[in-house]
């Protein structure tokens, strides 16, 4: 099967898995969001613009896990602060990630793939980083189950583009099926030092454009 009927596959699955992944995992998605409720009140969802294919901005949902508690001079305390005690239960389960599924439904996003990150890291990518954005982000990807954030940034961006020049079915159910297990032992859900991941400042020469 040539490239261009594998992506054809890759969406169709994407459709049902989507599909399928919001009807079945309902029960969860409202006990996570009765309890982001609860402690975190209104607005149940994070909202943030991502870049996805060809860094084209769209808005990506996850479940918040963190207050909105600033300083005095008005800047959000640092991530380690701002992180509740339900928001590392979603974020270690992973639950967090669940509403994103309405992203793959609707092209945004793929199953698989390298995460959406901030739109302000685009222009900090070297040429060959920037390849990460030649197909669709994922809810997970190759970075996801060798490490996540216990990697470097550079470590993870290479094994984006590694995805990225290496793509096919078979290493996308690989990585699914790694992903399982992932959930599972909750290795890797953030860097030493760090509540989630430090801000990505760029390395080596920028890409062009």
């Amino acid at each position: 099967m040539n490239r261009d009927h594998q992506r054809k596959v890759k969406r169709a699955i994407d459709l049902v898995v989507s599909a399928a992944g919001l009807l079945s995992a309902s029960p969860a998605l409202l006990g996570a969001a009765a309890l982001v409720r609860a402690t975190l009140g209104a607005p149940v969802f994070f909202r943030q613009q991502r870049p996805g294919r060809h860094g084209q901005p769209f808005f990506i949902y996850k479940f918040r896990t963190m207050t909105d508690e600033r300083d005095a001079e008005g800047h959000l305390l640092p991530d380690a602060q701002r992180l509740t005690r339900i928001g590392k239960f979603l974020r270690a389960s992973s639950l967090d990630e669940l509403p994103q599924l309405w992203n793959v439904l609707k092209g945004e996003m793929s199953l698989v793939g390298p995460r959406p990150l901030l739109m302000q890291y685009l222009d900090r990518y070297s040429a060959r980083q920037a390849k990460r954005h030649d197909v669709p982000p994922g809810i997970t990807g190759l970075a996801q189950v060798r490490g996540r954030n216990s990697l470097s940034w550079e470590e993870k961006f290479e094994l984006d583009v590694e995805y990225v020049e290496n793509w096919s079915l078979v290493l996308d159910l690989q990585i699914l099926a790694e992903t399982a297990l992932r959930v599972v032992d909750r290795r890797g859900i953030s860097q030493g030092g760090h509540a989630t991941m430090p801000e990505f400042m760029g390395s080596g020469p920028r890409a062009a454009g």
